[in-house]
């Protein structure tokens, strides 16, 4: 399915919940909204799929104007955060449901696949409610591919998960969407999520799409701070800088050498990712010393707070480490892996290449 919005906004009473915006989706592919709560994901996303109506603008299906066709007259599947699932129907019949409507041949089988790519075989004659979280997520989203909807919309279909179920299911996800066989929208709030199910990322905020790519591109090249906020995690590290001959100039003389263009503006803001910052010295590195203010261990990593001369920052260090609170902790970053941004906040400098 190719879908098109063109200038689509959400406008209610005084409120603006969506401004207009243009967006063409790539068909066959997965197109990530990425945004805080309240960006205006789920509201993009009921415009997709028929729920509500935009205040103005055309959605258009296969160049086909569907603005204002209800719902149930268009081909869509659509996974909420809730596990809505049929509570008096087994799961079996769960899955099939769609199936029968459509008077498909080998339910069963059709069924049963599923189950196995999904791994809930062994519950097919069980109830929703006998089920755990997970497992009627899973049943959920079973249903959803049974639909063989041409467009199917995941609104943060993960996040009432713990973190075992959520990194199981993420992979599962990213190898079912290869087949390309449906165009997928998937809302997040997690930049890790974006970057694991690939494909094109919407990066929202407040109501605006503020960018829209390939995933990658848009990760490693975000074209404003709003972008490189919304699509890090920790967030972007951002030091307010000034245009310097050799650079970038810092706080307490701290100099960064790193080519601007002709001609830009005075105040500058560097970004540096949490990851582009490390504790051993590489040739042409910034040692910017500090001592710890703060040490968290997440997973396999730790991210640790250290107030330098340039400000605050957070590092994101791969393995588990321990720190001591006030303890003297030198930072080093390459200037080759640093982001500038204008003073209207634009994107003017982004690294050459990822840090390895």
């Amino acid at each position: 399915m190719e879908l098109t919005l063109e200038r689509v906004d959400k406008v209610v009473g005084p409120e603006t919940h969506l401004y207009p915006l243009d967006l063409k989706l790539v068909p066959g592919a997965v197109t990530v909204l990425l945004g805080a709560t309240q960006a205006g994901k789920t509201t993009l996303m009921r415009l997709m799929a028929g729920l509500d109506k935009p205040t103005h603008g055309h959605v258009r299906v296969d160049g086909k104007d569907v603005t204002g066709m209800p719902v149930r007259q268009r081909n869509v599947a659509m996974v909420y955060q809730q596990f809505i699932n049929y509570p008096s129907m087994s799961v079996y019949d769960n899955i099939a449901s769609p199936l029968k409507l459509r008077r498909e041949k080998d339910i069963a089988g059709r069924v049963q696949a599923l189950a196995a790519k999904l791994h809930i075989e062994p519950f097919l004659s069980r109830l929703p409610a006998e089920l755990s979280g997970g497992q009627q997520q899973r049943v959920a989203l079973a249903r959803a591919l049974a639909k063989a909807a041409p467009l199917m919309l995941l609104d943060e279909p993960l996040v009432n998960l713990d973190y075992k179920l959520r990194e199981g299911l993420r992979d599962e996800l990213t190898q079912l969407f290869a087949d390309g066989d449906s165009t997928v929208v998937y809302a997040t709030t997690e930049p890790t999520e974006a970057l694991l199910l690939g494909g094109y990322t919407a990066v929202m905020d407040a109501g605006e799409v503020l960018q829209y790519g390939p995933t990658a591109e848009v990760f490693h090249r975000p074209q404003s701070i709003r972008v490189a906020r919304a699509f890090s995690d920790p967030p972007m590290n951002l030091i307010a800088g000034n245009a310097a001959p050799s650079g970038v100039s810092l706080p307490a003389g701290v100099q960064i050498a790193v080519p601007l263009p002709a001609t830009c503006s005075a105040t500058l803001t560097l970004g540096v990712r949490a990851s582009a910052l490390h504790l051993q010295s590489r040739p042409g590195d910034v040692a910017l010393p500090g001592t710890v203010e703060l040490a968290e261990i997440s997973g396999s990593d730790t991210f640790v707070h250290v107030d330098t001369p340039v400000g605050e920052l957070v590092a994101q260090l791969t393995g588990v480490h321990f720190f001591e609170l006030g303890a003297n902790l030198t930072l080093y970053l390459s200037p080759a892996q640093v982001y500038v941004f204008d003073a209207s906040g634009a994107l003017l400098v982004a690294p050459a290449k990822e840090l390895t």
